[in-house]
């Protein structure tokens, strides 16, 4: 099975989270493994138990959305979660692609850009598949560097566990880590065929073992909103309100924008970061 869309791993982690006693169900004595066996999930779940076997193995691309919901149901899924195993449960055929039959360029539309342009007092840059800088305003160059990037590191999951600075800038790294990861598991579930994304996904996890130790939890996460903590190597503390939208018409492709607090020395230190920037 393509390891990108890995439902059998992603369902045997979320039997393992649940303990018989909290669905009902008696313990049976000592287990091989934590949490619910698969012959539980189908009684609960109201199917058989080879049918249940059959969806873990990705042998159920038909799976209606009453047996994903049952399903989701018993394993206690969040709503980022049933979304991510209704896409491991159906995958395209193939990923999306131009008609060479590589993965599709991604390119920002001229208004996106001139958006990032207004927005003048916010670091601010495009999200695309993989988790690839697509463009940036200045105040963002300025917090987080991206010009001077080789266009190859433009990817976050890089800057995060290949960037050797990432530990310093990011004092909460182990979080950032694995919201990084679990936002790229979702570009997973969505595109299992993507070569790119299955060659970035290798990159990484012969480097870095955190990264390997994380995709393997199979957490997945929507990067919505949150704050944002960075000890910037000239500005020093910027705390960051940030706020990811979805960009119409634009499929994979996300603004984030931080938004520093008004009147908060990161509203300071970023102004005075960014004057030079803004006046040359």
């Amino acid at each position: 099975m393509n390891e990108l869309g890995d439902i059998g791993g992603f369902l045997r982690s979320r039997r393992a989270r649940i303990r018989p006693e909290e669905v009902g169900l008696p313990e049976h004595g000592r287990r091989r493994v934590p949490g619910l066996r698969r012959e539980e999930v189908a009684q609960l779940a109201g199917v058989s138990v080879d049918y249940y076997i059959r969806l873990e193995q990705g042998r159920s691309a038909s799976v209606s959305d009453a047996v994903l919901d049952a399903v989701a149901r018993v394993l206690r899924l969040d709503d980022t979660e049933r979304t991510h195993l209704g896409a491991l449960a159906r995958p395209a055929a193939t990923a999306r692609r131009g008609a060479s039959g590589r993965p599709a360029v991604q390119e920002v539309r001229p208004g996106v850009r001139l958006l990032l342009d207004t927005i003048d007092k916010a670091p601010a840059f495009v999200l695309g598949r993989r988790m690839d800088v697509l463009a940036w305003n200045e105040p963002g160059d300025a917090v987080l560097g991206f010009s001077a990037m080789d266009p190859r590191d433009r990817n976050m999951p890089r800057q995060v566990f290949l960037n050797p600075d990432a530990r310093d800038l990011y004092p909460e790294w182990a979080a950032v880590a694995a919201e990084t990861v679990a936002f790229l598991r979702l570009d997973a579930g969505a595109h299992p065929h993507d070569p790119l994304l299955a060659s970035l996904v290798g990159e990484v996890s012969l480097a870095s073992a955190d990264f390997r130790r994380l995709w393997a939890d199979q957490q997945v996460k929507e990067k919505g909103y949150g704050v944002k903590r960075m000890l910037h190597p000239v500005a020093g503390e910027l705390v960051f309100p940030y706020e990811t939208l979805a960009l119409p018409g634009e499929p994979g492709q996300v603004l984030v924008v931080y938004t520093p607090e008004p009147g908060s020395a990161t509203e300071e230190r970023l102004r005075a970061l960014t004057l030079p920037t803004l006046t040359t």
